[in-house]
């Protein structure tokens, strides 16, 4: 029998990168997956069909996780298709990596609106629902292992989710609802490919640190979520995984 089986999920910010590669993965194992999106319905709907022609079952829903009002809606509308939710990857996120006197308070509360808040108020959203069982599986990164410069307000949101992982564990916990985070270092994605980051000398600078010799891929971080949304991980909850190649 297929790991999620029967279950229920919602994976944010799941139209492209890590998120659609978690919600592809959850579904292969039996998951009925939201795919969640904010702004390409198009590229959310690849997902989608890539998962349906599979044999699996998904919907997009558009939401902006950072307002109260759409992290509902997510949430309400995996409960609404599908009737339940067990499982919920807070992968929506955003980085812009700039040097100390280029930190703009604009800059600076996108950031936190998305990654932090979004997150707060998504995982809240859905704890309404999650019963006993359910596992929360935030994205979290490395680099708040790493600290690399340019990235002090990218960096403090990323250590906000490792501690709200911790925080959130012991509230939940007593439900018997499993919060961890996953971690990755450096995956190519559109959104690296985008940033300058593949073919750079960070790039170059990763590989080299990372003992396995190269940088993550999706499904490498597909599979820990996976891990994380089945009974496999039943006995973990505060933990942040760190999918990095042994990277530190």
């Amino acid at each position: 029998m297929s790991k999620l089986a029967g279950k229920v999920a919602v994976v944010t910010g799941a139209s492209k990168g890590i998120g659609a590669a978690i919600a592809t993965a959850l579904a292969a194992e039996g998951a009925s997956v939201v795919v969640n999106y904010a702004s390409s319905q198009e590229a959310a709907d690849a997902v989608v069909s890539r998962i349906t022609a599979a044999g699996g079952k998904a919907i997009a829903v558009r939401g902006d996780v950072s307002s109260k009002a759409d992290a509902e809606a997510i949430v309400d509308a995996a409960v609404t298709k599908f009737g339940r939710l067990d499982v919920l990857v807070n992968n929506s996120g955003v980085y812009n990596f700039a040097p100390l006197e280029e930190i703009s308070e604009a800059d600076f509360n996108r950031h936190f609106n998305v990654n932090v808040l979004g997150l707060l108020l998504t995982t809240q959203a859905a704890a309404k629902h999650l019963g006993e069982g359910g596992s929360v599986i935030n994205i979290g990164s490395l680099v708040t292992r790493i600290t690399p410069p340019g990235s002090a307000v990218y960096t403090a949101t990323k250590g906000a989710v490792d501690a709200i992982t911790g925080v959130l564990s012991l509230e939940l916990g007593p439900r018997k609802i499993r919060v961890n985070s996953i971690n990755p270092g450096m995956v190519e994605t559109e959104g690296t490919h985008a940033a300058g980051f593949i073919g750079s000398d960070f790039h170059g600078h990763a590989v080299a640190q990372t003992p396995l010799g190269r940088i993550g891929q999706p499904d490498d971080i597909a599979s820990v979520a996976v891990f994380l949304a089945s009974d496999d991980s039943r006995w973990l909850t505060g933990e942040l995984l760190k999918a990095a190649g042994g990277m530190r």
